[in-house]
């Protein structure tokens, strides 16, 4: 099995390395054969996008599986059209040529119902430069009426065919067990480490897969100027001085008016469940437009899931030599973003990868911050600090009391929350709460991550 893939890098491309522990098993095929459809009955999920319009699938997506407790990463594709030399049908085809270069086994999917077109012969002859293995798969042969089918594609020279039906299962068990022998048993020593997840999220082209290829170092995503290129969130395992991270290229959320239905709305969805599933979302903005209200209502999505945070101003080379840009951005970062005022703001260009070196610290500190947990004894000490100048609230005409009864510890991580006993939770206003908030911050930092306080009677 060859351990070492090929890679194509860009220019200027930061030293941060794709790591793939498990063989690549990718799908590829012409547009519109299932191969989005086999990806998920393999996976047992609907991890891809399905719709019967050529071309959903566009990035490769990666996802981890196991067959018989062995494992692999499986690869589903854009359709791969070679008679495509511009445009966003050029961009999937190279796509897909990148997931054959990287590949250690090769899934050819063709259509039963179509029968053989050009197009197949086209790939075909592609793949006769290819060493690695290759497994004809025809799909759609769901009845036994469709058997026949399969005999047009004899005329290829293969000897050995795999009828599959991959929208209801058919074959496909035969399928992955004529790739097991390929594929190396696992100790279980390759599983991946909970790893932190970073969601690049942001408004239409605003240089989210840009900003990915670029930590990457290579054509991990496709980067184009028309808004909605990206549709499925694109998980990237990332490298960067020996610290690993799992990063998410998301489909620009626009505005709920604008989004149409279908497609682009499952892909909205999925940015969402997306920032839901992440621990840190960077949250890219336009230097040269400014802050829009699409970008305040993203970044409420994010307060909304608990989610950790760092600003991102992309293009901000364009704005360089403007002396008043960065006041003048700040200004309106506060407007548009007072729920925020915890997330730091990182000026960069997703198209001068050097200026995105020191993200990368901003990430690890911000994440620290996220799953920091500080102990019940120095939490109940600092508290007690705090009273002393800012006692509880009470209600009108009672004392207050000796503070030994209140009693604060921390419940959880990811973000991190804290509960608050008192003897009568309905006198604890939000303003004190706030107040409290501000002090943590001010003692434990707790920069870039949202915090939680829960009021509860003692």
């Amino acid at each position: 099995m060859k351990q070492k893939r090929d890679s194509e890098t860009t220019a200027n491309a930061l030293p941060f390395t794709s790591d793939a522990p498990m063989p690549l098993v990718a799908i590829i095929g012409r547009p519109n054969v299932g191969k989005s459809t086999l990806f998920n009955k393999i996976l047992g999920t609907k991890t891809a996008i399905v719709d019967d319009v050529p071309g959903v699938t566009r990035d490769r997506n990666y996802a981890d599986a196991t067959y018989r407790e062995r494992k692999f990463r499986l690869v589903d594709t854009g359709g791969l059209d070679l008679s495509a030399s511009d445009g966003i049908l050029a961009l999937i085809r190279r796509q897909s040529e990148i997931a054959i270069a990287e590949a250690d086994i090769l899934i050819f999917l063709l259509d039963g119902r179509s029968g053989l077109t050009p197009p197949d012969h086209a790939v075909v002859r592609l793949l006769r430069g290819v060493t690695k293995p290759v497994f004809f798969a025809v799909n759609k042969i769901d009845t036994p009426k469709a058997d026949p089918l399969i005999a047009d594609f004899y005329q290829l020279g293969k000897d050995e065919l795999y009828p599959v039906s991959a929208e209801h299962g058919i074959g496909v068990a035969e399928l992955l067990d004529a790739i097991y022998p390929l594929l190396p048993a696992t100790d279980g020593a390759g599983e991946l480490l909970q790893l932190p997840r970073i969601a690049v999220v942001g408004r239409p082209n605003v240089g989210k897969s840009t900003l990915v290829n670029a930590f990457l170092g290579e054509e991990r995503v496709v980067v184009s100027d028309i808004p909605g290129t990206t549709r499925d969130p694109i998980d990237s395992l990332v490298t960067h001085e020996g610290k690993r991270y799992v990063f998410t290229d998301t489909a620009g959320i626009r505005r709920r008016g604008k989004i149409d239905h279908g497609i682009e709305g499952y892909s909205v969805m999925r940015s969402l469940r997306a920032i839901g599933r992440s621990d840190v979302a960077v949250l890219l903005l336009d230097g040269v437009e400014g802050v829009t209200e699409q970008d305040t209502k993203i970044a409420g999505a994010i307060l909304k899931q608990g989610r950790a945070c760092i600003l991102l101003v992309n293009k901000w080379d364009l704005r360089a030599g403007d002396a008043e840009a960065r006041k003048e951005y700040e200004l309106e970062l506060r407007r548009r973003f007072p729920f925020l005022t915890w997330a730091p703001v990182f000026y960069g260009s997703a198209l001068k990868p050097d200026s995105l070196r020191k993200l990368f610290p901003r990430i690890d500190d911000v994440y620290t911050m996220f799953t920091k947990r500080i102990p019940t004894g120095t939490l109940n000490t600092w508290l007690q600090d705090i009273l002393v100048t800012h006692p509880l609230p009470v209600r009108t005409g009672k004392p207050s009391k000796v503070t030994k009864s209140v009693f604060i510890t921390q419940v959880a991580t990811k973000p991190p929350v804290f509960a608050l006993f008192v003897g009568h939770p309905q006198d604890i206003t939000p303003s004190y709460l706030r107040y409290l908030e501000n002090q943590l911050r001010d003692s434990y930092g707790f920069a870039g991550t949202p915090l939680r306080l829960l009021v509860r009677k003692k």
